[in-house]
């Protein structure tokens, strides 16, 4: 996830370290904060991967400062990444939040369709946070008011974004 966010910003326009982390915090912080000690050998792997690279600026008022682009390759591996999420991009919120936030640098339309059709899948899969025995509770079957209020949120959220789904893919499709 942390590798995608790196390459989705920076496909955008180059970038330095401290900006980069401002806005992968912003997209994906509440939920995974990121710090220096997981982005910095991320943009390094990357980096050695030929994916992005590295130049020197000067600084405003302080030291030389960092600046990462994608090189042709990063552009293509992010494409890649994009079109070929693995099922925890589609099946986790956050990763897909950030697989979401980067989609529209796949040009084909069916290719986008494509992946949204993965989520969609996944959605209409009745599931639940809750069992009795292999059978999934929902709601209002449950005494507790603190349980069916995570069945009620997860109801209400699954139902805009399926919403969203199908009117994005009709668009898509169009």
């Amino acid at each position: 996830m942390l590798e995608l966010a790196i390459l989705g910003f920076l496909y955008d326009t180059p970038l330095h370290g401290y900006e980069l982390r401002k806005r992968i915090s912003a997209l994906t912080g509440h939920v995974r904060p990121v710090a220096e000690s997981t982005l910095y050998p991320a943009i390094k792997r990357l980096e050695k991967a030929g994916l992005l690279v590295r130049a020197t600026e000067p600084g405003a008022v302080a030291a030389p400062r960092h600046v990462l682009s994608l090189t042709d390759e990063g552009r293509i591996e992010l494409r890649r990444r994009l079109t070929e999420p693995d099922e925890r991009d589609i099946t986790d919120e956050n990763r897909w939040f950030t697989v979401l936030a980067f989609l529209r640098h796949l040009d084909d339309a069916p290719a986008q369709a494509a992946v949204l059709r993965r989520r969609l899948a996944f959605l209409e899969e009745p599931a639940s946070f809750f069992y009795d025995g292999d059978r999934a509770l929902r709601a209002e079957e449950l005494d507790d008011p603190f349980r069916r209020g995570v069945l009620t949120i997860a109801r209400a959220t699954s139902r805009a974004e399926l919403r969203w789904l199908r009117a994005t893919l009709e668009s898509l499709d169009g």
